[in-house]
């Protein structure tokens, strides 16, 4: 039989936070039948068919040529990923607002079989441009100005060159991957969605659940941790399954692509090097014990005991003042912080709350966790949040309203030229996050309120950096030995157990039950080793903010032109204005830094 959140539960968090808002996604399309995606889906289709005709085999002659017309087939080219992001951006939304609906997944999945058809057509154009010779497509640029714009999208998409393969194995990955790694990522979804946990009577989705692993109560957190992995136990085989075929499956593109390393295919897309992501790791690493083992640590003894219990990591200090959030209070709150930094990044905030571009309603079925989705430029992005009204949600409303802002001004630079790299794209998420937390920091009245503050970001700057480095190494460990053959589920577990034990410290006991919260994390499945940009986007951002509250007058300009450089920049040329380098060892350690001196505060108010 179907469980589903019970009303009563719905209903009392609703009296709770007020009421909560619910997207609407006219903007893109009125409705999932409507005729303007039907005829948008087949004005793509003919578009395509088109332009595959008309310019395949084509390009390089086209480059040549003094009279080249090589930009109009990338405006053509930029058109066509407008409309397809157009209409699988919908699509996704929808499918995430329930995916537990028989009618919207199957929309979603017809939908995504008929965008990767279309997309199929188009696969040629950047084969064929890497084939150009380097100095062909330099002289082309040089010679036509309008050409010459897209210079960045050119340079970066050739980065791809080594490792693309001949266009018929392309196409055969492409048309695959709908029944491949697209049909196992939307199982996990619809699994982790169905699943339901039982905690004193009371039926709940997971985000509810999790949300019961910062109750006051210590009893209450035993209950939930344990409904917890009791039902992830209960679906080890399936999550088991899923975990062992992608990471197969990319094991298989990496090796045919010519990856020599679990995450460099990853790397490549971030357009970070391997050897920053390494020394932000070992910094990390290294760190442990002054960061994580040190506040867990004190955190047992405001808590009275000499070991926290895992479910215990998140609880909320014995003194804190417990309160919900109402959603109107968590609005004008990150809005006052946002335009004490700037008014028209307030400007672009207030935006989302009145146009309904954000969801926070809590909903059986809806897609847990939290996202900011860009759609496309000429739109606008959309945030899904699910709204408890604890003080995190209100950071994580901070976090993506910062991805929002970002995206609204990238979205300047085109389809082709607005995507920002993950590392680069968690930097004014996490910004957001850290002003929203100033903002309320200044305004603390008494010594408690400042220690629960500080404890409350400490803990978010751990979960952020500390844990999703261990994550990166969980991932790093994973994928290497699945390359010698399938893990089993209890082996799974103890790679998690040793990282997890290994970043958190001896203050947390990793209880029974533990080894089986590898399952429910959505970026091992949805984009391996995606992990590391928070803790990349948190140390710059502290390193960035260090600088901010140093700087004199200028620094919002400097800010808001790296945000508006989508992905037309290197993470070099975007930092140098501000004198910061990722390359530097010292600028890992001045942002972990930041952390270390908040615990310093903390152990100093005892």
């Amino acid at each position: 039989m179907k469980t589903t959140i019970t009303r009563s539960a719905v209903e009392a968090a609703a009296a709770e936070t007020g009421a909560l808002p619910e997207w609407n996604l006219a903007d893109l399309y009125p409705a999932m039948d409507s005729p303007q995606l039907a005829s948008d889906l087949d004005k793509a289709r003919q578009t395509a068919r088109a332009f595959q005709e008309r310019w395949r085999g084509k390009l390089a002659d086209e480059a040549a040529s003094p009279d080249g017309k090589l930009v109009e087939a990338i405006r053509d080219y930029e058109g066509l990923e407008e409309l397809l992001g157009r209409i699988i951006s919908y699509a996704g939304l929808v499918y995430s607002g329930d995916t537990s609906d028989p009618a919207r997944a199957k929309f979603y999945g017809d939908t995504q079989s008929n965008v990767t058809d279309i997309a199929s057509k188009l696969l040629f154009f950047a084969l064929e441009l890497n084939r150009i010779d380097d100095a062909v497509m330099d002289a082309a640029m040089d010679r036509n100005p309008a050409l010459g714009h897209y210079r960045p999208w050119i340079v970066d998409l050739r980065k791809d060159k080594p490792f693309q393969l001949e266009d018929r194995v392309e196409e055969l990955f492409h048309d695959k991957a709908v029944t491949g790694a697209g049909a196992w990522n939307r199982l996990f979804d619809e699994t982790l969605t169905s699943l339901r946990f039982t905690v004193d009577g009371e039926d709940m989705a997971i985000e509810a659940a999790l949300n019961m692993l910062q109750d006051p109560e210590p009893e209450k957190r035993r209950k939930a941790a344990n409904a917890l992995a009791n039902v992830f136990s209960e679906n080890l085989r399936v999550f088991t399954l899923i975990t062992n075929t992608l990471a197969k499956d990319k094991e298989i593109s990496d090796r045919w692509r010519g990856f020599t390393d679990v995450a460099d295919s990853r790397h490549l897309a971030n357009r970070v090097e391997r050897d920053v992501v390494d020394a932000l790791t070992a910094a990390v690493d290294e760190a442990y014990p002054r960061i994580s083992h040190r506040y867990y640590a004190m955190k047992a003894k405001w808590l009275g005991v000499d070991q926290l219990e895992y479910w215990d990591r998140n609880a909320p200090l014995p003194d804190a003042k417990r309160r919900d959030i109402p959603w109107n209070e968590a609005r004008s709150t990150v809005l006052s912080a946002y335009s004490g930094f700037s008014p028209d990044m307030a400007e672009i905030a207030e935006r989302f709350f009145d146009n309904s571009w954000i969801d926070a309603a809590i909903r059986p079925g809806k897609a847990p966790g939290a996202f900011a989705h860009p759609t496309v430029p000429s739109v606008h992005p959309y945030v899904l949040l699910n709204y408890m009204g604890k003080p995190r949600d209100v950071m994580t409303l901070a976090h993506e309203l910062g991805h929002g802002v970002h995206q609204v001004l990238a979205g300047r630079q085109g389809a082709l030229m607005a995507p920002t790299p993950l590392t680069l794209a968690e930097t004014a998420s996490v910004f957001g996050e850290m002003l929203t937390f100033r903002s309320l920091l200044d305004q603390a009245r008494t010594d408690a309120e400042r220690k629960t503050l500080l404890a409350s970001k400490v803990e978010d700057m751990i979960n952020t950096v500390v844990r999703q480095i261990a994550f990166y190494q969980f991932e790093r460990k994973l994928h290497t030995e699945r390359r010698g053959g399938e893990l089993t589920a209890e082996r799974i577990g103890e790679i998690w157990l040793e990282v997890q034990g290994k970043s958190l410290g001896p203050a947390i006991r990793l209880g029974d039950g533990y080894e089986t919260y590898w399952t429910y994390v959505p970026h091992f499945i949805h984009t391996p080793f995606y992990v590391y940009a928070y803790a990349f986007g948190d140390c710059l951002v502290n390193s960035l903010y260090a600088v901010y509250r140093n700087s004199d007058a200028g620094f919002q300009e400097k800010y808001f032109e790296m945000l508006k450089a989508g992905g037309t920049k290197h993470h070099s040329e975007l930092l140098a204005p501000f004198g910061l380098d990722a390359s530097d060892p010292a600028f890992w350690s001045k942002g972990l830094g930041m952390i270390s001196g908040f615990i310093d505060e903390l152990e100093q108010m005892g």
